[in-house]
């Protein structure tokens, strides 16, 4: 089995990080710089993600899975688990499936629940870029800019645009994979399934992923869980408001 693709920062508790979906490891590398001055961060980029080897196959059980075996690898315990909407869902059912394994869990705006599908704009965009013909960044954003007229998504997206060679570009996320396999990051966590240990939901004040109506479901899966709301922030909350995301969860961990 191929082992994902990670940057580790600092000594002491292992604390892992999981990316959303289009993103990689290194969106957390401000914050992940902070923990790491009290824990071993590893900044983890997921399959058909970053650096991480590229599948056909993508769906949850799977990320769980490739999560496993690089515990394994890295003879792991008591692991400190973050994971931000995708990986959010991924580090939920990694919890739910191996709780021996995880001792504090932080889910970042994502609900256990099953999501509509909202990022086809973003697919058609990043699907309607042709290498051949755009062979600068700036011919690549005009191309998504048609689709996304939010500045800050797109620079998120052109993160994943690096060299291909000397001559063009191409993305480091499996596309082809994620727009076939779209369906399998809106499911919801297995009924059923819970995690009883001390968990933490970080909401984005101005986001919606995560409503009082959640809530219910929330406490079902994870009886020992507090939910937080982090200020003047979005989706991307820990871009948006870091000092309070921070803030969250050291004072989570410490108690």
């Amino acid at each position: 089995m191929e082992l994902l693709h990670s940057r580790i920062l600092g000594k002491g508790k292992p604390f892992l990080i999981l990316h959303g979906f289009l993103g990689m490891g290194d969106n957390w590398k401000t914050l992940g710089n902070k923990f790491s001055e009290n824990h071993e961060v590893h900044l983890i980029d997921q399959r058909n993600h970053g650096r991480s080897f590229h599948s056909v196959e993508f769906n949850f059980k799977l990320l769980a899975d490739d999560l496993l075996n690089y515990i394994n690898h890295y003879n792991l315990e008591n692991v400190i688990l973050l994971g931000h909407s995708m990986g959010g869902k991924a580090a939920m059912l990694f919890a739910v499936s191996h709780p021996e394994i995880v001792e504090k869990l932080i889910i970042a705006d994502i609900s256990p629940r099953i999501y509509p599908m909202h990022h086809q704009d973003i697919l058609t965009a990043l699907n309607d870029v042709d290498f051949d013909v755009q062979k600068s960044r700036e011919e690549i954003e005009q191309v998504l800019e048609k689709y996304i007229p939010q500045f800050g998504v797109r620079q998120f997206l052109m993160k994943n645009v690096t060299r291909n060679g000397k001559e063009g570009y191409k993305y480091r996320f499996n596309l082809t994979s994620l727009t076939e396999n779209y369906n399998e990051i809106v499911v919801g966590l297995p009924s059923g399934t819970h995690f009883d240990k001390e968990t933490l939901f970080l909401s984005g004040e101005k986001s919606g992923y995560i409503g009082i109506d959640d809530v219910p479901l929330i406490e079902i899966h994870f009886p020992k869980s507090k939910i937080a709301t982090v200020k003047n922030a979005g989706h991307w909350l820990h871009a948006d408001n870091p000092t309070q995301f921070y803030d969250e969860v050291v004072s989570f961990l410490d108690k």
